[in-house]
């Protein structure tokens, strides 16, 4: 069966566990021009899995086949499903499918499809081949798209997790860090806040010199869950607009 049959064999399973009331709500919410179904993104993660567990072990060609047919209708669960392959063939993937990435990133224009595609997909390359990946996210980060700047940020984060080097995404965060666009904002924090669980002083050196500078959704974010003290000492020079 071709890439084109397999994507509408896969729509015809997302479709039906779809909720007319649910894709009005979704589409609203996301204010996005895709057409919804109306199912959860766990649904479709459920409903993905199970298509690719009854069916053959794809290669990378099948498997980038496969997610241009399901991206190519500008469905949301369609594309989310073909942003859960991708997810569920991690050693398929490497810095030469950054291309294709991109232009999914590009082509999202919501940040549930961006921020999955840049925390799960690009993430688990970056984590196998930082050398070659390091150096795109540094280029993504200047990009004149905010979805694709978003992206570099949220490449990290699970790397970070797992102990990474902090210095690359602090690099770009420093140069994002005076932007007016919420999504830009909204990253910036999120990573230092999920840092901040388990490596608070490194979140603590950084931010301090640049509260005067962050916007309150990322300062509000980042602190979430540093020690009270510093929290409130972060927070209070942030209000009053001067470095800690």
């Amino acid at each position: 069966m071709d890439a084109r049959s397999l994507a509408d064999l896969l729509t015809e399973e997302l479709r039906a566990v779809g909720n007319p009331d649910r894709a009005t709500q979704e589409k609203a919410y996301l204010k996005s021009d895709l057409e919804f179904f109306g199912e959860s993104v766990w649904e479709i993660r459920r409903v993905a899995k199970s298509f690719v567990t009854g069916a053959p072990a794809m290669a990378h060609d099948d498997l980038v086949a496969l997610v241009a047919a399901l991206w190519a209708r500008p469905v949301f669960e369609r594309r989310m499903a073909s942003v859960v392959l991708l997810e569920l063939h991690p050693r398929l993937l490497g810095p030469a499918d950054l291309p294709l990435i991109e232009r999914l990133v590009r082509e999202s224009l919501t940040w549930a499809l961006v921020d999955a595609l840049a925390t799960d997909v690009v993430g688990g390359i970056l984590e196998r081949a930082p050398a070659e990946v390091s150096p795109v996210l540094d280029r993504w980060s200047t990009d004149p798209d905010f979805w694709v700047r978003r992206a570099s940020l949220l490449g990290e984060l699970q790397g970070l997790r797992a102990g990474a080097e902090l210095a690359p995404f602090l690099r770009r965060a420093d140069a994002m860090l005076d932007e007016m666009e919420f999504f830009i904002r909204k990253a910036i924090g999120w990573v230092l806040r999920e840092v901040g669980k388990r490596r608070p002083d490194e979140v603590i050196a950084w931010l301090a010199p640049r509260t005067h500078r962050a916007s309150g959704v990322t300062m509000r974010e980042a602190v979430r869950y540093l020690p009270a003290a510093e929290r409130d000492r972060l927070m209070a020079a942030y209000k009053e607009k001067r470095p800690a």
